[in-house]
């Protein structure tokens, strides 16, 4: 039987909630033995402490140590507070930055899916002002062959990418900016000769996710963090899943955050947390 390791996130947050109402949700499939890891006595509900974000990050260091070991197949991690993790010396911006280090992979990305969109995330945690600097054929090719890995292993054989530009309107022919004929186009054609899928664009971004909802493409590539992630979330929120996509083992986790606000307030809906534990057995 397959051992799930499920991280309880910052013991103050929704973690320990969605997490408990996911396994009693009868909606889990069966095969596997789903491990929760963290101190739900770090933490009161609705009031983080750095105490509280340390469980969080002994859980996810417990995790790796488990997976390295071979002792599980996969994990799922609860929500943290990424200020409360780096008051405690965590060095980087978030969960899925940790996860790759501490596998040693350089070359790694950020995908979220949901029942009407998947997206991936050609740069992740990097100030707006910092994007274009971060910006590269190498990174939008690297992330669009992962993600056409993750369909595949999916199920889906032959998929279609669509790669948003990064600019308004695509760059309006440069009018708006260049990126996407000195840097996007030249990954696109890259991908395309890979053979790993069908890629488009680049795509009009403010029109893109509307085609893709549809049905036109099966995943979008997004330039950067927001670009992807307000039209996922608007369509998706409640059904979502974050993977790491180049890790060694699946690491998935629900995409909404601690929700201080509301722990402890029986109010959180284990929708994405049901969702992340199901596609971490499917991809394990």
């Amino acid at each position: 039987m397959s051992r799930i390791l499920i991280t309880l996130g910052d013991p103050a947050g929704i973690g320990p909630e969605v997490i408990d109402r996911a396994l009693a949700s009868g909606l889990l499939p069966h095969g596997f033995e789903f491990v929760v890891l963290g101190d739900r006595q770090a933490g009161t509900p609705g009031k983080p402490t750095q105490r509280s974000a340390a469980a969080a990050l002994a859980a996810l260091d417990q995790s790796v140590e488990e997976l390295t070991h071979g002792t599980a197949a996969a994990v799922v991690t609860g929500p943290v507070c990424k200020a409360g993790l780096q008051s405690n010396g965590f060095p980087f911006p978030g969960q899925t930055e940790y996860f790759a280090h501490a596998f040693g992979v350089d070359k790694f990305s950020m995908l979220l899916t949901g029942n009407t969109l998947t997206v991936g995330l050609v740069t992740i945690h990097e100030s707006l002002a910092n994007v274009p600097a971060w910006l590269t054929a190498d990174l939008i090719y690297q992330t669009g062959s992962l993600t056409a890995g993750f369909l595949k292993r999916c199920g889906n054989l032959n998929p279609r990418i669509a790669v948003a530009g990064l600019n308004p309107h695509a760059g309006e022919n440069g009018a708006f900016g260049d990126e996407e004929t000195r840097v996007i186009l030249p990954a696109i054609q890259r991908l395309n000769a890979s053979g790993s899928g069908v890629f488009s664009g680049p795509e009009v971004p403010d029109a893109v996710f509307r085609a893709a909802a549809h049905g036109q493409f099966d995943a979008v590539l997004a330039m950067y963090h927001d670009q992807g992630l307000i039209p996922l979330k608007l369509l998706d929120f409640d059904n979502a899943v974050n993977v790491t996509l180049g890790l060694p083992v699946p690491r998935t986790s629900p995409d909404h955050g601690t929700a201080f606000s509301i722990a402890g307030k029986h109010q959180a809906d284990p929708s994405s947390m049901i969702a992340a534990i199901r596609l971490a057995c499917r991809l394990a």
